[in-house]
């Protein structure tokens, strides 16, 4: 096998030096147009790939993203980076993918993290969903390290964010449901830490109220946004008597409302004849389960998208400020265990995170988080309106 050609072997062949090689390979301007035509078409003579990691280093500053997921097997994460790799496929920059879970535990999930860093191959990171994780992540971003949150399971205090508007999201699922005549209208909640599930149920009860209707606990149950939690939610709903049991279901996850459909035929109910069912997310199965269920559809692939943007406009002001040197120094584990616990929010405000100013409106030391809009995507799981009620006004 043919050895790979590296720096030093373009250099020699034509006649300059490493660093005018790397020069050219970093976009420079300073090097003389022929001398770079010769280099170009030597490289591609000799079939020569550049590392990413050697060129980055050698002007200052790596070409590689990180993208921290909790799960390649959850079905959100590919839309999500396929998001993100459409935005870094018009740049010079490429993706490196890290995954971290809850089953890490303790100081572990800490030296995960530092050990991404400690390498210092990446210039910036996109964590999705960190969940316990993103303790750390915050104190990557207090430390000056260019990080963006995708989604997160709670607000960070104070650091750019991207995710989903789920309150308006799950208002206007309950509300399709209420414009269809429903009035018993059950929601299964994700689990109630995780900042998504409360702006759902908040959204849920704002329908309600606004049609008059009063919150009825025993319609309410908490799940794991799993098919076996909406499952047992399921049986528990629809076990109750007649006059009790509901005639719709809000699931906060489509995972959730799977398993609503799977309870309903053990219980001999048919959807939607007997029973009208809305879910949240719009994976891939939502579309083609029996029957294709109405549902509130995530922009993932917008989030991707959003987050990459504005990272590299993090990673383009930190060029700037520091005229290309790498400013980030190697992190050392005490240093990214040092984490501040992250303040409860206590606002009856069913909206308190969204920010109303343009971005560039904004302070220098306000973080930017953006609220990406949802669409209800109606399918044959509602049905028709319900003959015996009308549908409310609102």
């Amino acid at each position: 096998m043919a050895r790979k050609r590296t720096i030093a072997d373009i250099a020699q062949l034509a006649g300059v030096s490493k660093a005018t090689v790397s020069r050219v390979l970093n976009h420079k301007p300073d090097v003389d147009p022929a001398t770079r035509e010769r280099i170009l078409r030597i490289m591609e003579d000799v079939g020569f790939v550049p590392s990413i990691t050697a060129s980055g280093l050698a002007g200052g500053r790596s070409r590689l993203i990180g993208i921290l997921v909790p799960a390649f097997t959850w079905p959100l994460i590919p839309d999500i980076v396929r998001g993100v790799a459409e935005v870094a496929g018009n740049t010079i920059y490429e993706i490196v993918l890290y995954s971290i879970n809850d089953k890490t535990r303790g100081d572990n999930k800490g030296d995960v993290i530092d050990h991404i860093l400690s390498t210092n191959l990446i210039a910036g990171l996109l964590a999705i969903l960190p969940g316990q994780s993103s303790r750390y992540i915050v104190r990557l971003h207090q430390l000056g390290f260019p990080v963006v949150m995708i989604d997160d399971q709670a607000l960070p205090p104070a650091m750019p964010w991207v995710g989903a508007d789920n309150y308006t999201g799950a208002y206007e699922a309950t509300h399709h449901l209420l414009n269809l005549g429903h009035r018993r209208i059950a929601h299964i909640q994700g689990p109630l830490r995780y900042l998504c599930s409360r702006e759902r149920y908040r959204g849920y009860c704002q329908a309600l109220q606004e049609a008059a209707i009063p919150l009825d606990p025993a319609l309410v149950i908490e799940g794991d946004f799993e098919v076996a939690g909406g499952q047992s939610a399921a049986y528990t709903l629809l076990t109750l008597p007649p006059e009790q049991r509901p005639t719709a279901i809000f699931a906060g996850s489509d995972g959730m409302a799977y398993g609503v459909l799977a309870t309903a035929a053990a219980l001999g109910l048919r959807v939607p004849e007997d029973l009208a069912l809305v879910g949240f997310d719009d994976t891939y199965s939502s579309a083609i389960i029996q029957p294709p269920l109405t549902t509130i559809k995530q922009p993932f692939s917008e989030m991707g998208q959003r987050a990459a943007e504005l990272l590299l406009s993090l990673l383009d002001k930190a060029s700037q400020q520091f005229s290309g040197t790498y400013p980030y120094p190697s992190f050392r584990r005490a240093a990214t265990l040092e984490v501040a616990r992250e303040p409860e929010n206590h606002s009856d405000d069913p909206r308190p995170y969204e920010t109303t100013l343009p971005d560039h409106e904004r302070e220098n030391d306000e973080p930017i988080r953006i609220f990406l809009s949802t669409s209800l995507i109606v399918r044959a799981s509602c049905g028709s309106k319900l003959r015996a009620t009308a549908p409310p006004s609102l």
